[in-house]
């Protein structure tokens, strides 16, 4: 199995947002026929870097937060945005993830790509920002223009921001209780940790005031092209193996033959994601002459592939999966793939479909030789991508 660090997403969703107008707190108005946390909340619920997904709320928000999110685990937060992180932190001690994507509600649209370069930079530093360089003049001034600042070295700090878990709740347990924070990287560096700066994205503007709502409005609009790609894998049956197809252990007197467990459906899979961004194949990835790979677990082949489809800022939006074999039964099992794909492609359960089928007792399959597998994905991508 993989040893890959657990993430949980952490969305700050409890402020008042009174500049706003509208007459309710920002983070529920609308913004492209949904609330803007509704929009905050999928862009890491669906990313498969992201295990969990906690949302920060404010008191007396409950009620509105479950109709309109109710798979979603709320915590209420405190009076001020450090509180609340604080009381998520405290809400998640002790369930085992390592680390931790802090993010405002009030940037609905958080890319899959900067989600990825967060999480990546995790793995040589304590912390990690998305930033934008400072495109404007900056010139001190109190009533009178003073002085020009050079924009040189100068950022826009943006969010999701993350964390090694540990150091955020150290940085947490010693910031003074007097003292406010604008956000929790300055918390961290302060107490030494290093912070990494990635990329961000002018997806990621702050909506604040009345006007900001039109420009999301046109931020969210972006084109977009459909691509749809096909996979497909065969694997032989024998005695003395274990059988894994889908994701799942199924108990039966033979099991599939390869290099990895030999999941022939999340192998057609994986290549069906690999050919919607033309990235080769499963093989190309995940040589079978390299010995790391022998008796691998195939749901990281299938995360990988999900993974670069999300740093190219796509999204997957369907699959379907065909099995080939005269035994096992597969109907008995469908529902648990079914599951187990969609948890490990960040997917609602309606958009991955597993059917099966024999070949009359004709081939290599009918004769119980082996099973095949046929996959399509569809996935969405914005019109230029790197």
């Amino acid at each position: 199995m993989t040893d890959r660090s657990r993430t949980i997403a952490l969305v700050v969703a409890g402020g008042q947002g009174l500049r706003a107008g509208g007459g309710v707190p920002k983070q529920f108005a609308t913004i492209a026929g949904r609330p803007m946390l509704s929009h905050a909340v999928a862009a890491f619920a669906r990313h498969p870097a992201i295990d969990a997904v906690v949302v920060v709320i404010g008191e007396g928000q409950q009620a509105q937060v479950a109709a309109m999110l109710p798979d979603v685990r709320v915590v209420v937060g405190g009076a001020s945005r450090r509180e609340s992180v604080a009381c998520g932190l405290a809400a998640i001690r002790g369930d085992g993830f390592d680390r931790i994507l802090v993010h405002d509600a009030a940037r609905p649209f958080a890319p899959a790509d900067v989600i990825a370069a967060v999480v990546a930079a995790l793995d040589d530093h304590d912390a990690a920002v998305p930033v934008l360089p400072v495109a404007d003049t900056v010139a001190r001034g109190d009533g009178l223009l003073g002085d020009v600042v050079p924009r040189d070295g100068l950022w826009r700090i943006q969010t999701p921001q993350g964390f090694r878990l540990p150091m955020l709740a150290e940085a947490h347990a010693a910031w003074p209780l007097s003292e406010d924070a604008t956000d929790d990287a300055q918390m961290v560096r302060r107490l030494g940790g290093t912070v990494a700066l990635v990329q961000g994205s002018t997806m990621l503007e702050k909506v604040t005031y009345p006007e900001d709502f039109a420009a999301a409005e046109a931020r969210i609009t972006r084109p977009w092209q459909t691509r749809m790609a096909t996979g497909f894998d065969v694997h032989r049956l024998e005695d003395g193996e274990e059988l894994w197809l889908g994701g799942i252990h199924i108990p039966h007197h033979q099991g599939l033959s390869g290099h990895s467990d030999a999941d022939v459906a999340l192998h057609a899979l994986t290549d069906a994601l690999l050919g919607t961004i033309a990235a080769g194949d499963i093989g190309t990835h995940f040589p079978p002459s390299d010995p790391q790979w022998k008796g691998a677990d195939s749901a990281q082949f299938l995360v990988h592939a999900a993974s670069l489809i999300a740093a190219k800022g796509g999204e997957i939006v369907f699959v379907d999966l065909t099995l080939m074999c005269e035994a096992p039964k597969i109907g008995p099992h469908r529902a648990a793939m079914t599951t187990r794909i969609a948890a490990l492609l960040g997917l609602p359960e309606d958009c991955v479909s597993v059917k099966a089928t024999t070949t009359e007792r004709l081939g290599f399959t009918g004769r119980g030789e082996g099973i095949a597998a046929q996959a399509a994905a569809t996935v969405r991508l914005p019109e230029r991508i790197a």
